[in-house]
């Protein structure tokens, strides 16, 4: 059976290895492994960077993703942006991330949030049908960025 919580620091090399294989498949790109480790911990060690959940079978974590902040003065709140989201392949198709969506979307009803919002490589298919089937809507905004190398 799988369930959903909140992650804590030692699922760290579970969340760190999902990381690693999710840049190279979605954008073939291999991440300095140290950038990343330090990267993860400062989330647990400092919750105004976002929080982890993890999605877990029998003990096993199959699934995790990362929620960070953005303040909406429109609307006064606080939408959650999912971030760094990753299922392991056997697991894909299954309801795994409509799990944790349904999960983390009553937590944060539950702290007042007035939204939920992601984003999604725009070749990524496959996800943006499990988003809009989920009622996501995916037109309002196109998402540009500039990242430091």
């Amino acid at each position: 059976m799988i369930t959903v919580r909140k992650a804590t620091e030692t699922d760290s090399e579970a969340i760190i290895s999902f990381q690693m294989a999710m840049a190279m498949e979605t954008e073939n790109l291999s991440l300095d492994r140290n950038t990343l480790t330090q990267g993860v911990i400062a989330v647990f060690s400092d919750e105004t960077h976002g929080r982890y959940y993890v999605a877990e079978d029998n003990g096993i974590v199959v699934a995790s993703l990362m929620i960070t902040y953005e303040w909406s003065d429109w609307r006064n709140g606080v939408i959650w942006w999912f971030q760094s989201v990753y299922v392991i392949p056997d697991y894909r198709r299954k309801g795994v991330f409509r799990l944790m969506y349904d999960y983390i979307r009553e937590i944060g009803l539950n702290e007042g949030i007035c939204g939920l919002r992601l984003y999604v490589e725009s070749e990524n298919h496959r996800a943006q049908k499990t988003y809009e089937a989920m009622g996501m809507n995916g037109s309002h905004y196109k998402t540009y960025e500039w990242l430091r190398e």
